[in-house]
Order: C-alpha cells, then structure tokens, then sequence
C-alpha cells in the first residue's frame, strides 16, 4: 500500500559547529531507522565523517548522492551541498557555519517543495550567523511560510511530544512587542489553525483547546491588565461559536502547576517563553518542534546549537529522533485524513414513526 511504503526524510545538517551531526549520526545509526524511512542528509560527507571519527561514533559512512531522487532504500544517503574544504569548529559560533547551514536548507526546501523528498527534519541552526541577504527571518518558522507558504495561510509553531502539544500565538519576538501583537483576529486565527493541525495532523477528531492568558491571573478582571477582557474572551467566544471547544483563559502557572493542562489535546500559550519553558520542563528530551499550517511536514528537535557541549560526545539523540517519528506519524496522518473525506457518505435522513425513507440531502430541489 502506498501509505505503507517508505517515506523519504530529508534532514539538514543545521549548524555544523553545533551538536547537529552528533544528534543526526546517533539517531540514525540505529539500525531500525532505515526500515523505518529512507534518510537523506543534507550536508557534507567529510563533516559527517569528521564528527564521527572524532567522537568515536559506531555506524557505517553514509552513501553519496548527487539528488534526492537517487536514495537507495535501506541506507543512509547524503548530499553534499557544501565546498569541501569547509572546516567544522565545535562550539565556535562562525560565518561559515552560517553559510552552510543556509545552503542546505535553501536545497532541502527545493527539494521538499518538489516532492523529491516527503518530509523535513531540521537540525539547529544559529539565528544570528546564518542571516545574510537571503535569510533575514527570526528562525526556520518564519523562513519555511515565506518558502512554503501559498500567501493565505500562516505557519503555526506547535511544541509536542506523545501527550502534550503547545502552540504559540507569537514566536521570535520582543517581550516589547508581543501586547499589541495580541490581537483578536491574531488569537482567533491561532486558534483556527491549531484546532486544524490537532484534527489534520495529530488525528483528533474533537480536540480540546486551553487558551492561556497574557497577563498574570489572567489579568483579574482588567486590575493587571486589559488583553484578557478586549482580545483573548472574545476570541475564545467565537471560536466557540465556530464548534471549536476553546476554553479559557487560563494563567499559565495555574493550568501547568496544576496538572490540568493534561485534560487538553492542545494548549495555546501567548509568547515563546510562556509556552516553551513549561514544555521543556515536562517533554524536554523527547519534545519536538513541528511546523504545522503548511502543505509540507517540518519537524525539528526542541533544543539549540548545543555549542557548550559540541564535540564533546554528550549530546542527547533522543529529540532528533522523536522529529524523525513525528515527521513520519504527521505525513500519515495526513493521508488518512484526506482518504476518509475524500469521498464522504450521502447525508441521509430517517423520518420518526415511518418506513426508513432515505433523502439525498446532497441534491438541490
């Protein structure tokens, strides 16, 4: 079946000066992985083979390709999208680690964007040494809408791990900014779009949604602050009024401390550090970062450069891993999704007290 056949995951190398090459040798060597999936690496064989001679990595050199489209099943391929002589300097933050974090992005998302592979995972990148004049976002969210986006829909970001899923209605932005990016139509669309992705991409048919408030204690009827009452209600109402089952807004310390965010198929927070701290707190190792709102399937690992700990051998695999699944589990449940409304049942109507007379309620009169 086609649902059954091996998906093909493209992974960037991110910031070769960074844990990324550790985390993508160790995740892969795992002999299941190419069972799983058929990997294609974007980066740089001798970089890879770098990392591996120098942390006394187990596992076999990667198989060489020049395109996405020649990735033999039951290997791990990569493409080299880098110069040769370019030289990895563990922990060092460095404009040609920048460079070539940015050149394989720029093919994988060719690539994704051409089907030549189904999925992406991306490895972390520095914000700051990979921008030049064609990155000039915040982060990879910002970078694939503008890429992959059809200029009506907006990327989501969702932090998520087997139970626990947190989106944001602002990402990469200062404290400063985030009160009057919170807006009505801004929450509600947020809200739109998450009740989307946990019904499209993670298979919840009536997901449950808890807004967070902006303010602490959920701005006490107006005392700490006025979001809550003129932006966040009104657009939890009419989401509801929609059928989307949105419920808040909670403080965020109450609904976490609690436990009570676990009665929720997803959780809406307001900024970044509002969302992102209680989630690794919980979901750290095995939280992942997923691009939802797009016609293509991006994951990541939740965590950074890791330039404290790069070539040091310490790393943790365990998220690059679990985007790996996801990746995978999303491009599925996508398909699924589209199968069973492809071509949904007649409506049909049986009248109370009589014979089971059927009415085609798909025709007009």
């Amino acid at each position: 079946m086609e649902e059954n056949r091996k998906i093909k995951v493209g992974i960037t190398h991110g910031d070769i000066n960074g844990i990324g090459y550790e985390v993508i040798i160790k995740a892969l060597d795992d002999p299941r992985m190419v069972e799983l999936c058929t990997p294609v690496i974007y980066g740089s064989a001798k970089v890879a083979s770098y990392y591996r001679k120098a942390l006394e990595l187990p596992g076999s050199q990667y198989h060489q390709i020049a395109n996405a489209t020649d990735a033999k099943d039951g290997e791990c391929n990569i493409i080299n999208v880098i110069p040769e002589d370019t030289r990895p300097e563990p922990g060092q933050s460095t404009t040609a680690a920048g460079e070539a974090a940015l050149a394989a992005l720029e093919r994988a998302v060719a690539d994704l964007r051409q089907g030549a592979i189904d999925v992406l995972v991306t490895a972390p990148i520095n914000k700051h040494n990979i921008q030049n004049d064609k990155f000039t976002f915040p982060g990879h969210t910002e970078y694939l809408e503008a890429s992959l986006g059809d200029g009506n829909s907006e990327a989501l970001m969702i932090l998520c791990d087997d139970t626990l899923r947190v989106a944001l209605v602002t990402t990469h932005m200062p404290l400063a900014s985030i009160s009057e990016a919170i807006t009505k139509d801004n929450v509600l669309a947020k809200i739109r779009a998450l009740d989307n992705s946990l019904r499209y991409d993670f298979g919840i048919p009536h997901p449950r949604i808890a807004v967070l408030s902006l303010n602490p204690h959920a701005g006490e009827n107006g005392l700490l602050g006025s979001e809550e009452q003129e932006t966040i209600i009104p657009a939890i109402t009419e989401a509801q009024t929609a059928g989307i089952e949105a419920y808040g807004p909670y403080a965020a310390d109450g609904l976490f401390g609690s436990g009570n965010y676990r009665s929720f198929d997803g959780i809406l927070a307001m900024y970044h550090d509002q969302g992102l701290a209680p989630f690794k707190t919980v979901a750290m190792e095995q939280g992942i970062n997923f691009t939802a709102g797009l016609n293509r399937v991006r994951t990541s690992p939740d965590h950074g450069t890791g330039y404290d700990i790069a070539g040091q051998g310490i790393a943790d695999e365990t998220s690059m891993r679990h985007a790996i699944y996801h990746a995978i589990d999303i491009w599925r449940n996508r398909r699924r999704y589209r199968e069973i409304h492809r071509n949904p049942l007649r409506k049909q109507y049986f009248e109370k007290g009589k014979d089971n007379v059927v009415l085609d309620l798909t025709k007009e009169d």
